[in-house]
Parts: C-alpha cells; structure tokens; sequence
C-alpha cells in the first residue's frame, strides 16, 4: 500500500513509462481529488482563515490561533480559540450562545462531511475549550444546525450579533 501510494504522488517512480505517464494524466486532469485540487481547497481554506483573522482583529477580540495552539501542546486544535469568550446574540432566543473558539470550514456543509466533522473535531473542541461557533462561509443545510444547545452553532458568515464578556472589577 505505501509503494503505490508513493507512485501515486511520484508517478516517475512507476517502472512503466506509459502507466506512469496514464497515471500522471490522471492525476493532472482529476477535477475532484489528487494533489491539484487539495492544493486548490488548501489555498480556498487558507484564505478563509485569514478573513476570519482579519474580522476578529477588526472586532478587537483577542485570540489564539492553529499555530500557537500547537505550540502550547495542543494537538487538537480549532482556527481560533477567543481569549475573551464572545456571547453571540441570537435573535429568536431571549439568551445568547457563548462561544470559546471558532472554526472556518471553506466549503459547503452536507450532511455527510458535518457529521464527520462533528466526530473527528467539533466534539474534540467542544471537549477541550467549550461551546464554539463554526462558519461555513458556503452555506449549509439549516437542518445541521441543531446542537446550539449543547454548544456548537452553525453560521455561513462572521456573526455581527457579538458581545464580549468581560471580568467586572467592581
């Protein structure tokens, strides 16, 4: 299994020139998996994540990111954890959600790749931090959002509905 998936990424080490070069076809012209497109999505999640940075500084909320999470031991690590939990009003309930971390998801959320998001990641998050938000910045199927209340909330773009918490001195 490794030495074929090593000839899928290097198709030269293929001792047949023509399969090697029918699979390097294959691989250039695949529209929907292979190393072109992750590479695409890589550059798409990327460039979501850095918008969500840019809102949050523009918002003066101070945060951690992937990096330095990592750099503190965490292996399991969300975008951003709010340093300062955020409450996120909402308008159809009298309470808002507090929110501890954010997740960027540049994609579309299906039923399918939230239900295995929400088992490899969003549980582990809400284990480790809290209730947290995730952003699917291309819409997702409104049925999905249906933890709120045990702590993960589904939104397709920055929330502008946000207050900051803060520690009273008082």
């Amino acid at each position: 299994k490794s030495v074929i998936n090593s000839m899928l990424r290097d198709p030269s080490q293929i001792p047949d020139g023509v399969l090697a070069n029918q699979v390097y076809q294959c691989i250039v012209n695949d529209c929907c998996y292979g190393p072109l497109v992750d590479c695409i999505k890589h550059a798409i999640g990327h460039e979501h994540e850095v918008l969500l940075r840019d809102l949050l500084l523009e918002k003066n909320l101070s945060f951690l990111d992937e990096d330095q999470l990592r750099a503190k031991g965490y292996d399991k690590t969300p975008d951003f954890i709010l340093q300062v939990p955020v409450v996120m009003l909402c308008p159809l309930a009298v309470e808002g959600h507090i929110i501890h971390w954010i997740e960027s998801k540049a994609s579309f959320g299906d039923e399918c790749s939230h239900h295995a998001y929400l088992h490899d990641q969003f549980w582990s998050y809400w284990n480790r931090f809290g209730p947290g938000l995730v952003i699917y910045w291309y819409g997702f199927i409104q049925e999905l959002d249906c933890n709120r209340e045990r702590g993960i909330l589904l939104k397709a773009c920055f929330p502008t509905d946000i207050v900051t918490l803060c520690h009273s001195t008082a």
